[in-house]
């Protein structure tokens, strides 16, 4: 059996697309910008805020991304003020994460989303010791898909990343399990569909957060 479960955060263990769609159109249109559909939000996420940022400035007019700085630091200032904004974590979630402390299994949160917010929707909608560790993303260490951060949480949960599951909802997430050389699981309830993270290169693939209980015993 899997020693270790790192997980993805947004569109893995919590449903947080309305919280994004709300900052990043506060961020908008505090700069006289058209705001973006949630349907367009939901395919800009995954990279981290600053692709994002990017990529909604793009599609509301600012193809130059001359107002990128200013942009950020709005961003950066809304989101922390609305990271947990209608969030929840996704159906079933909760009750895999408790059998995995049963089985004692390791958990840990590697997710894009800057490190405060990430561990602000951790602390907000999860027990205390729910998770052994939460990395969101910081100076100093590339953001997925460089396998650094699954690397790291392994080193930190004290076990070897052979013996980790990475668990998440987009094609960040497969090409970073796949590049860090562990076992990844793309699940389908997120904000990619199917096709994509098969496309990525998904050998797994979870419909429900039970389904995972079952890649736990095969190695």
């Amino acid at each position: 059996m899997y020693q270790a479960c790192i997980f993805d955060l947004d569109g893995t263990l919590t449903d947080t697309l309305d919280s994004l769609v709300y900052s990043v159109n506060l961020m908008l249109s505090s700069l006289n910008l058209p705001k973006i559909s949630r349907e367009q939000c939901r395919q800009f996420v995954g990279n981290g805020a600053k692709v994002l940022v990017e990529k909604a400035l793009r599609a509301s007019g600012d193809v130059d991304l001359k107002l990128f700085d200013g942009a950020m630091k709005i961003y950066g200032e809304v989101f922390g003020e609305n990271c947990t904004y209608h969030v929840r974590p996704y159906e079933g979630i909760l009750k895999l994460l408790e059998e995995l402390k049963k089985r004692g299994v390791r958990t840990a949160v590697l997710s894009n989303k800057p490190h405060d917010q990430a561990v602000d929707v951790v602390h907000s909608f999860f027990e205390e010791g729910c998770f052994d560790l939460v990395l969101g993303q910081c100076e100093g260490r590339p953001r997925k898909p460089d396998p650094a951060g699954i690397y790291l949480a392994a080193e930190q949960l004290l076990v070897s990343p052979k013996n980790c599951l990475y668990i998440g909802d987009s094609e960040v997430d497969i090409k970073t399990g796949i590049a860090a050389g562990v076992k990844t699981i793309g699940v389908t309830w997120g904000f990619r569909e199917r096709e994509t993270l098969v496309e990525a290169g998904a050998k797994y693939l979870a419909d429900k957060p039970e389904d995972i209980l079952m890649y736990m015993e095969e190695k």
